[in-house]
């Protein structure tokens, strides 16, 4: 008889395997053009430790309605600065921190918080000390060269931030110790150490068991497959490295 798995007992939803919602200071989103609105301007307000990101947060102040946003920061910026966020760009600088269009960026423009589809908010390049680079121009898209040597084509309405995200340089220092590393993972509550599935017993999971360390079996898995046997590649459409 089979030992329950950790995704099984993750299912469960006890207080170890929940996220800390409570801990996370809000959603950072671009603010939503409406109508005509050309341009929004604003001033940094405050800057905020946010435990369930690697970056700060910036609470940020709009001129025209003094409504304050939770704003993602570049590197680089102190309170009381002021940016402004331009529908199409024209006749703005290319400064760190303001936030423009793609189709204004120069190619070779380092930029961050990208959105995936026109005001959406932003969707990629967000971790702290990171930043894309705008490699290519064609009609109506442009190309992005990501830290991971990826490169995608997103329309040139989407919106990104000048810059390079705040933070960076946080993962430089070492824990020294498995203590700091606890206490580090349970802030975002997320299992660590993490043990592979081929050095347990057969009875602990699927991949277990055996003289040599093999899963002895595919590794991808049906999305229908059971709780206790969905492990590995779960509803893969292709594995191993792609040209």
């Amino acid at each position: 008889m089979g030992k329950r798995i950790l995704v099984q007992r993750k299912g469960r939803g006890n207080l170890w395997a929940r996220s800390p919602s409570h801990r996370h200071v809000g959603e950072v989103k671009y603010r939503p053009f409406v109508k005509k609105e050309k341009e929004f301007k604003f001033k940094v307000m405050e800057l905020l430790h946010a435990p369930g990101r690697g970056a700060p947060v910036a609470v940020i102040k709009y001129e025209d309605n003094n409504s304050t946003s939770l704003w993602l920061p570049p590197e680089g910026v102190y309170e009381g600065q002021e940016f402004v966020q331009h529908r199409t760009g024209y006749g703005q600088e290319v400064t760190v921190g303001n936030v423009m269009p793609l189709k204004k960026m120069p190619l070779g423009t380092l930029v961050f918080n990208i959105e995936g589809t026109p005001q959406d908010g932003g969707k990629f390049a967000r971790a702290s000390g990171v930043a894309a680079v705008v490699k290519n121009k064609t009609g109506e898209k442009v190309e992005v060269l990501f830290r991971s040597k990826k490169s995608k084509w997103f329309d040139s309405k989407c919106l990104c931030t000048v810059g390079v995200v705040a933070g960076g340089g946080r993962t430089d220092k070492p824990f020294l110790k498995a203590g700091n590393k606890h206490y580090y993972i349970r802030s975002k509550a997320k299992k660590w150490p993490i043990v592979r599935g081929v050095t347990m017993n057969a009875a602990s999971h699927p991949y277990g068991g055996g003289a040599k360390q093999s899963p002895h079996k595919s590794t991808t898995t049906s999305r229908n497959a059971p709780p206790g046997r969905k492990v590995g590649q779960i509803a893969a459409r292709r594995t191993g490295h792609q040209n």
